[in-house]
């Protein structure tokens, strides 16, 4: 679920500000109701997933399930980022709900392994972290951009850490990786939300071009939090009994 996609930039779409037919301010405004729509549809398809009983064939009966899911997310965004500029708004914005659903399948687990009380906390205080951080990058007037070899470098870091766990016994560093963890994700929640503005600027006369950069910096904000929200939750959450 780690986020690092940074879409081409095709220089023969380049337009200035000074044309733009939608302020940065509403657009902005739709690319977070985007990012709010996929995760209410993945809350949703998780709910639903666990109060059906779809986890116990997903989960239990099919254990290659999970595997298969997350092959199907990695393949998602994939897509998404190697056929943006050729695809239409409409898939771009089909694609990412996909990616919801499949990772409202996948989070179903957590409702299981997780009481209420420990999600419902995790959740607000990510989106009390998520919030606060949006803001500084929206309003700041420091250049963000040159925190993205560091943020690369601590994804690089927590990919590595995390599979090395699989073979190695480190879950004594567990909890020290999930602060570093949530303190990547806030500074890629800050720096994420700062590109709003520069594909606003970049595209703001080309309108589906700027649609589809703002899908994909919804998707992005999506990463953003989900990845905070389990950091959160690896540190505050309550194991169901």
């Amino acid at each position: 679920m780690y986020n690092n996609y940074e879409p081409q930039v095709d220089n023969g779409l380049y337009w200035s500000d000074a044309h733009s037919a939608e302020p940065v301010g509403v657009y902005a405004a739709k690319t977070f109701g985007w990012m709010a729509l996929g995760l209410a549809t993945t809350f949703a398809v998780a709910l639903a997933t666990v109060v059906s009983g779809l986890w116990f064939v997903l989960l239990v009966q099919m254990p290659m399930i999970p595997f298969l899911l997350a092959i199907a997310e990695i393949a998602t965004v994939i897509f998404l980022s190697a056929r943006l500029q050729h695809m239409s708004l409409g898939t771009a914005r089909a694609v990412f709900f996909l990616y919801a659903v499949l990772n409202g399948l996948t989070f179903s687990s957590l409702f299981l392994l997780y009481d209420v009380a420990s999600l419902i906390f995790a959740f607000g205080m990510t989106a009390l972290y998520f919030g606060v951080l949006a803001a500084y990058g929206y309003f700041t007037k420091r250049d963000l951009s040159n925190l993205r070899s560091i943020l690369l470098t601590g994804l690089i870091f927590l990919a590595i850490f995390w599979v090395l766990s699989i073979f190695l016994p480190l879950s004594g560093f567990d909890r020290i990786v999930c602060f570093i963890g949530a303190a990547i994700f806030m500074a890629y929640t800050a720096y994420d939300t700062q590109k709003i503005k520069a594909y606003h600027q970049m595209y703001s006369s080309h309108p589906e071009m700027a649609g589809k950069a703002s899908v994909v910096c919804a998707l992005e904000l999506y990463l953003d939090f989900i990845n905070l929200f389990l950091y959160i939750l690896r540190l505050v959450g309550r194991r169901s009994d």
